[in-house]
């Protein structure tokens, strides 16, 4: 079937999408990515929704849940109009949505005992009422139900693709956090490791902000990076923040690495007198180093580091990320013949396919939960609208 995913990422800087056609059952699938494209959001817009995730209202919360499901559904709808594919033909969408807080720590609360959480906006019901198309929508939940982290998801996709090689791999994605998934040579889904191991380009991009008065919001290529001087004192600072220490499962995001952390940076930067050029080169080999030194996390050794994810495209990150793991080579994704920009996407197609299959494809030994369940809630699309007959809402059933 056709499927299309959905993803917006921690950097909220717009919607991926992806039209995949998917085939096969349990864990065998064969994928075949047909379009994809990146939607951005408003400047405006993304301004507000990066100040809702640390000083947001509940009006904030209630009216960017609606406007994100408008996003994503003419996310979908552009992306079908520019590969001329009619929604008829179109069996599902996966929506990730925006995730506006993380909290995968336990939280004692009263009478209840200790809670996960985590919240991802972009109404599902706008979106399949958009579009036409039924939506299944909020997977991490369901893993943290069962005592996961909810992240990271996309591990499952990785050894989907990238399993099958001769000797270890690890798939980096590096979004606004950075996560990592280790795949033994020809080893099983019981053998995949994953975890976030730090900022991705959130960090870098905050700096970016700041430094330049909101005139660039990323250092393109890595350029202002190459320009400066990692500074080994407050590098060597920063590596000794807690999160990097904990051992997996583990995932962080925004509360650990947004802009309280980058206003910490900032401070650092000025009490040591740093130019902006040296402020960027200190963050982005930070970056670096917090990837490459969880190889320690790690069962075994790699003999190859694949990136993707929009840090790939900062050629100053890559080749500091070289750098620091020396004993394996790093390369774009794209060498395998993915397109490295895809994949969150694509892993949410998937993820919507194995619902309605009945297929868990969340992975236990990678975010800690009790037991493997199947991901996301469907919300059905209007009989009427829908490819010739009635999908098969039932999660389990063959379509």
């Amino acid at each position: 079937m056709k499927v299309i995913g959905l993803m917006s990422g921690t950097s909220a800087d717009g919607v991926d999408a992806a039209l995949v056609d998917i085939r096969g059952e349990g864990h065998g699938l064969k994928l075949r990515l047909l379009a994809h494209r990146t939607f951005p959001y408003p400047a405006a817009f993304r301004v507000r929704l990066l100040e809702a995730m640390t000083s947001g209202t509940v009006d904030d919360v209630c009216h960017l849940n609606a406007a994100l499901g408008e996003w994503f559904a003419r996310a979908a709808l552009r992306l079908l109009k520019s590969a001329r594919v009619s929604p008829r033909k179109v069996a599902l969408i996966g929506s990730h949505g925006q995730t506006l807080h993380h909290l995968p720590g336990l939280r004692r609360e009263p009478g209840l005992g200790a809670v996960r959480s985590t919240l991802q906006l972009g109404e599902p019901a706008v979106i399949a009422e958009r579009t036409g198309i039924t939506t299944v929508a909020g997977f991490r939940t369901r893993d943290m139900a069962v005592g996961g982290e909810g992240a990271p998801l996309t591990p499952y996709l990785h050894h989907l693709l990238f399993h099958q090689a001769p000797r270890a791999r690890v798939v980096v994605n590096i979004g606004g956090i950075s996560n990592l998934t280790y795949l033994p040579a020809r080893g099983g889904l019981g053998a995949v490791r994953a975890f976030d191991t730090g900022p991705g380009n959130m960090l870098i991009d905050g700096v970016m902000r700041h430094v330049t008065t909101d005139r660039r919001t990323f250092d393109r290529g890595g350029r202002l990076a190459r320009a400066g001087t990692p500074n080994a004192s407050l590098l060597g600072t920063l590596l000794d923040h807690p999160f990097l220490k904990r051992r997996p499962p583990k995932s962080t995001g925004r509360e650990d690495f947004g802009e309280r952390f980058v206003g910490y940076v900032l401070r650092q930067g000025k009490l040591l007198g740093l130019s902006d050029a040296d402020l960027v080169a200190t963050v982005t080999a930070y970056t670096a180093r917090t990837i490459a030194d969880a190889k320690k996390f790690l069962p075994g050794s790699v003999g190859e580091v694949l990136v993707c994810g929009g840090g790939a495209q900062n050629a100053s990150l890559m080749r500091m990320l070289q750098a620091a793991w020396k004993s394996a080579k790093v390369q774009p994704v794209e060498t395998t013949g993915w397109d490295g920009r895809a994949l969150e996407a694509v892993a949410f197609a998937v993820f919507a396919y194995q619902h309605v299959k009945g297929v868990p494809c969340n992975l236990p030994n990678v975010t800690g939960a009790k037991k493997a369940v199947v991901l996301g809630a469907i919300t059905p699309a209007h009989p009427k609208r829908t490819k010739t007959r009635s999908f098969p809402y039932t999660p389990g059933r063959k379509a």
